[in-house]
């Protein structure tokens, strides 16, 4: 079953228990092979280092009118890297496919970076929809069981 009605919007602050909820999901965990953190921390994290970063894109993912998850975009250094959380409801549904293609027309950097779990197939194959490619990159490396994508801009002749 796919939805139609899928778009991004500023987080609000009653969102977080569901990102929270959406992340202590025991099969999202075994996914992505992230330890969630207890509850405090969490919200820490997310109103300090995420919401609270000023050089940070961070959106809610709605589909039919609920919340479906998060997807953002961060600076680690030189790089510019994103990630999206989507409770398990929304999963296999191209809700993520559709949120992540408007993601990317409101983040322009680019190149924009990618860091997950090689395990979580479904992930891999929704970025690469997305136009992301592998990348291999002794800059970054990236623990074993995970994989580095990279979307590049198309106009400057890289893949």
């Amino acid at each position: 079953m796919t939805t139609d009605d899928v778009r991004l919007r500023p987080v609000q602050d009653d969102d977080l228990e569901l990102f929270l909820a959406y992340e202590h999901d025991p099969e999202a965990v075994r996914r992505s092979r992230f330890t969630p953190r207890p509850r405090e921390a969490f919200l820490r994290h997310w109103r300090e280092r995420v919401l609270g970063n000023p050089s940070g894109l961070v959106r809610t993912v709605v589909a039919d009118g609920e919340v479906a998850g998060n997807i953002v975009a961060w600076w680690e250094g030189e790089r510019r890297f994103t990630g999206y959380w989507l409770g398990r409801a929304y999963w296999g549904r191209g809700v993520g496919s559709r949120a992540l293609a408007l993601f990317l027309r409101e983040e322009t950097v680019r190149p924009l970076f990618a860091d997950l779990s090689a395990e979580n197939t479904a992930s891999v194959r929704l970025l690469e929809k997305n136009g992301f490619v592998p990348c291999e990159d002794a800059e970054h490396p990236v623990d074993e069981g995970f994989v580095l994508l990279v979307l590049r801009d198309r106009a400057a002749g890289a893949p």
